[in-house]
C-alpha cells in the first residue's frame, strides 16, 4: 500500500527560484474524481503515469502510481480526461535534506504557484524556508483534481 504524506504552501516570495535544480513541464487530466478517490493521467517529458489517490485524511492519503505507455496517456488526455487539463511547470529543489516541488500553473490556473513537500510521517519536522507562505494542505480548492473542476482564474478574486 502506498501512503502519501504531503504538505502544501503558497509562496511568500520568488527567492526559491535561485535554488531550482530542474524543471519539468507537465500535463495532466482526471479520468475520475469523486468523494472517495481520483484517477489521474500525467505526461512529462517522454514519460507518462496513471495515479490513483484516495481522498485526504488530514495531510495523508493512499496513493498508487504506475508508468503507462506515452501514446496511451496522450490518447487518454486527448479523448477521455475531464477539461480543463492541468498544465504546469514543476520546479525541484532541495532544502536542508528535503525535496521541495514547486508547481507553477499555466493555462486556466495561471498565476497560481504552490510548494509541496512529501514527508515520511505526519509529525516529521522540516525546515520552513523564508519563501514559504501560508499552509494550504487541507484547503481543497488547491487540490489539482479540484483545479480541473474550478480553475484558479475563476476564484482568485475571492482568495
Amino acid at each position: 500500500m502506498g501512503i502519501e504524506i504531503e504538505r502544501k504552501f503558497l509562496l511568500a516570495s520568488d527567492a526559491w527560484r535561485d535554488d531550482v535544480e530542474k524543471s519539468l513541464n507537465m500535463r495532466q487530466g482526471y479520468l475520475s474524481h469523486d468523494a472517495l478517490s481520483s484517477v489521474r493521467i500525467r505526461v512529462y517529458d517522454d514519460h507518462a503515469d496513471i495515479n490513483v489517490k484516495s481522498t485526504r485524511d488530514g495531510i495523508h492519503r493512499l496513493e498508487y502510481e504506475y508508468p503507462i505507455p506515452l501514446p496511451d496517456a496522450q490518447e487518454l488526455l486527448s479523448r477521455v480526461a475531464h477539461r480543463p487539463l492541468i498544465e504546469k511547470t514543476r520546479h525541484v529543489l532541495h532544502v536542508e535534506g528535503h525535496c521541495w516541488e514547486i508547481d507553477e500553473f499555466e493555462g486556466e490556473n495561471a498565476g497560481l504557484i504552490v510548494a509541496e513537500i512529501e514527508l515520511d510521517s505526519v509529525d516529521e519536522v522540516f525546515h520552513r524556508p523564508a519563501w514559504l507562505g501560508d499552509e494550504i494542505s487541507t484547503d481543497a480548492r488547491y487540490y489539482n483534481s479540484n483545479l480541473s473542476k474550478l480553475p484558479y482564474r475563476y476564484w482568485k478574486e475571492d482568495s
